[in-house]
């Protein structure tokens, strides 16, 4: 009897370092063992838990930092340190920028979305290097130097959430240095982090007036001169000593992939290009609205189950149903938020003390979080 040659494997390329790609090769060893041949291209050497960098000015340990090669390592990967130039989908092969081409049967772009300063006389947020940013200001306010800062969201809005969190940890610091700080928090949301829903919006409401920080809502600022907000509706004039304002979030720009406006990839239910059912697209790279680690999981972990079963497994894709699980980081203890989202706005709301989810990290994912967990649990410092 003649042996067959078995199938060969699915070509799976990866394209990015952070939250969306590990969570994808994570997801796929689980989901197709042995049927895939993963390559992940990232640009950087080494994963960072950027959503943590929030409390890095305020003398906090400074976040995660994990070689990537261990990781995508036990996801059965091989990883390939490189920027991704360009995509020829007819030919289905990744362009990069100096290790030549790399041909796949399936690309996943988990690509980061382009942080652009909105503000040019406002302290912008980047969690690439808040430290650094923000350090300054921190030792003013707790010298007595500024006695006011407003925190500002421009109306193309990133992740609101450490915007909340700068504002509560910077009156939280101004409090114990025994320091007058008037805190304002100036948003078009409607509500405070209205994404949540009614219920999680009304205690953060609460929080905020709690830390006697102030809330300007439905609002949407210029800021001329430095020091100098402009607010309308109703053309209101604000001066603080200082201003930190959000980014404007943009999309990669990936050559030979159809964009939608501002840069970023349109996508069906399950993480598929309209255009090609071999391109998919997880993170904050897509068109949908909400940028964040726990919504980037959920598209990698829709994206691996549709490659999943394009490879043969005996998987049943489902579409993606966004679940947003945000840890909101406070001068004291940290605060839970929940909701489903649909439509745009969140429902099933829930703000609690302790988490509703497991493990209680910052980026709530159904894969990366429980393998950092393990790595921590075993300590393991050369992994992590």
């Amino acid at each position: 009897m003649v042996s067959q040659d078995p199938a060969p494997k699915l070509r799976v390329v990866i394209a990015g370092g952070g939250v969306a790609a590990l969570e994808t090769a994570l997801a796929l060893k689980e989901l197709a063992p042995g049927l895939t041949a993963t390559t992940l291209l990232a640009p950087n050497a080494e994963f960072v838990n950027r959503p943590m960098t929030v409390r890095e000015p305020f003398s906090y340990p400074q976040a995660r930092h994990c070689p990537l090669a261990p990781i995508v390592h036990d996801a059965g990967a091989e990883l390939v340190v490189g920027e991704l130039a360009w995509v020829d989908p007819a030919k289905r092969i990744v362009h990069t920028g100096t290790e030549g081409e790399i041909e796949y049967d399936a690309l996943v772009l988990a690509l980061g979305a382009r942080i652009c300063p909105r503000y040019k006389h406002a302290i912008t947020i980047d969690d690439r290097k808040l430290e650094e940013t923000l350090h300054g200001l921190i030792q003013d306010i707790e010298g007595g130097y500024v006695g006011s800062v407003a925190f500002v969201a421009p109306a193309r809005m990133a992740w609101p959430l450490p915007l909340y969190e700068l504002a509560l940890m910077t009156a939280g610091r101004a409090y114990d240095m025994n320091v007058e700080l008037t805190t304002t928090i100036i948003t078009p949301e409607d509500t405070p982090l209205a994404i949540f829903g009614s219920i999680a919006s009304t205690a953060v409401r609460e929080l905020l007036e709690s830390a006697h920080i102030g809330t300007i809502n439905s609002a949407y600022a210029e800021i001329p001169h430095t020091g100098e907000i402009v607010i309308n509706p109703g053309n209101r004039h604000l001066t603080v000593d200082r201003v930190v304002a959000l980014p404007e979030l943009y999309g990669p720009c990936v050559r030979g992939i159809p964009l939608s406006e501002h840069g970023f990839i349109r996508v069906d239910a399950y993480g598929r290009l309209l255009e090609d059912e071999r391109i998919f697209a997880a993170g904050d790279a897509t068109e949908f609205a909400v940028k964040h680690g726990g919504i980037a999981s959920q598209q990698a972990d829709v994206v691996a189950q549709a490659i999943a079963a394009m490879a043969g497994a005996p998987v049943t894709p489902k579409a993606f149903q966004p679940v947003i699980r945000g840890m909101l980081l406070t001068a004291g203890k940290p605060r839970y938020l929940t909701a489903r989202i649909t439509g745009g706005q969140g429902f099933s709301s829930q703000f609690t003390d302790t988490p509703t989810w497991s493990p209680a990290s910052k980026i709530a994912s159904k894969y990366l979080a429980p393998y950092l967990d393990a790595q921590d649990r075993l300590g393991t410092p050369a992994t992590c």
